[in-house]
């Protein structure tokens, strides 16, 4: 996947396609973005249960960025690497991630052969990510600070330069403050707020 600096893209809300058809057999493609699997399995459940009358239900997904991808298709008994394959190339094409593509197979009475599975499941793929909203995301990092309350307008004014979000507050008469912030500038803004002397503490790891 290309990255470009700390950024990725993925979809915004799940979406179908059009139905596809072929000698037919009809084609009709999902794409739910999705952050872990169990969100995939629900997905594929929630598929499963709308179209139980269908004859294959075929996926591909990805989640993750950079060194940390993991990915799984499933051909979901059309010959190997007919379908998962095809539809995770799709994904590959579009360069997305946290996604989940699931291709719904109704058979039409002829068989297509492997070489026409590929080209079917490949365009529906294709179709339902053509209609997707695609979007870029920031890869974020979360860390904590402590500092006293007197020093609150001067952390709160190096915070806002560097665009950093507070996710938690707890304060007292030291404050501790949960900071995210997009990766690239985190290394500029703990120096800052190191250098600006009014940080008791910095936890980079919470």
């Amino acid at each position: 996947m290309n990255q470009i600096e700390d950024q990725y893209k993925t979809i915004q809300k799940p979406f179908e396609s059009d139905v596809y058809k072929v000698k037919g057999s009809k084609f009709i493609a999902y794409a739910f973005p999705v952050q872990n699997e169990e969100q995939v399995k629900k997905y594929i459940n929630q598929v499963k249960e709308t179209h139980y009358k269908a004859r294959h239900w075929c996926y591909a997904w990805q989640i993750g960025y950079n060194d940390a991808i993991k990915y799984r298709i499933n051909d979901d008994g059309e010959p190997n690497n007919s379908a998962g394959q095809p539809i995770l190339g799709q994904i590959h094409s579009f360069d997305v991630t946290d996604i989940l593509i699931i291709v719904v197979r109704y058979f039409g009475g002829t068989k297509l052969g492997v070489g026409g599975l590929v080209s079917a499941y490949k365009m529906a793929a294709k179709m339902v990510l053509e209609k997707a909203k695609i979007v870029n995301k920031t890869i974020n990092t979360t860390f904590g600070i402590k500092f006293d309350y007197k020093e609150m307008d001067k952390v709160l004014r190096i915070l806002k330069e560097h665009d950093a979000l507070i996710m938690e507050r707890k304060m007292e008469l030291d404050c501790d403050f949960i900071i995210e912030i997009r990766n690239k500038n985190k290394e500029i803004l703990v120096k800052n707020l190191e250098k600006c002397r009014c940080i008791k503490k910095i936890m980079l790891k919470i």
